[in-house]
């Protein structure tokens, strides 16, 4: 099986070169995701647009963010994007007790981001698809349906990160060995 290029600025397509120098200042180093990515320049570039949108540009603060991200990593098992996302949210100052939850498939302790939780794994599992009942719980634990497509916008960034590295099988950043994940497979 053909392994994808973890491109360097240089070895990069030329349409790439400028996102990856982007990426590399923006982050003190070149994330291996990214530089997996720039195979594709459109894809490279969709992705980072939709992050910068679900993180900078949503009406979640940075628990919510991280559940959102963190339930999709998991549910999707992505070994490179659960640990990169625990560095981030340990970033972010999020309580690790929120971080081990996700990462351990728990419910949360703080009902509103447990109603978060759910709502985008049913997004996941039933494919966007919600009852009126899981509708009315995400909005009776105060979440708008400005963030019901919020979710979406965070669920279409991780499909392109977690497929990306399913395939590649992207190596985790130094900076997040530190967390390393397996899911659990059930016997």
């Amino acid at each position: 099986m053909d392994n994808f290029k973890i491109h360097s600025i240089e070895s990069a397509p030329e349409k790439s070169k400028a996102q990856l120098v982007e990426s590399q200042k923006a982050f003190g180093m070149l994330p291996n995701l990214h530089a997996v990515m720039a195979e594709s320049p459109a894809a490279l570039e969709a992705y980072k647009t939709l992050h910068r949108l679900f993180s900078e540009e949503t009406a979640f603060n940075a628990e919510e963010l991280t559940v959102v991200w963190q339930t999709i990593n998991v549910e999707n098992g992505c070994h490179y994007c659960v640990p990169a996302h625990t560095g981030i949210a340990h970033s972010m100052k999020v309580d690790p007790a929120i971080t081990e939850a996700l990462r351990d498939e728990k419910p949360l302790a703080n009902d509103e981001l447990e109603a978060l939780r759910t709502a985008t794994l049913k997004v996941i599992r039933n494919r966007g698809i919600l009852s009126e009942n899981d509708l009315e719980a995400f909005y009776n634990a105060g979440y708008t349906k400005q963030q019901l497509l919020e979710i979406f916008l965070g669920y279409s960034q991780k499909i392109l990160s977690n497929y990306t590295n399913h395939v590649a099988n992207t190596p985790v950043d130094a900076p997040f060995k530190s967390f390393a994940w397996e899911k659990e497979t059930v016997a």
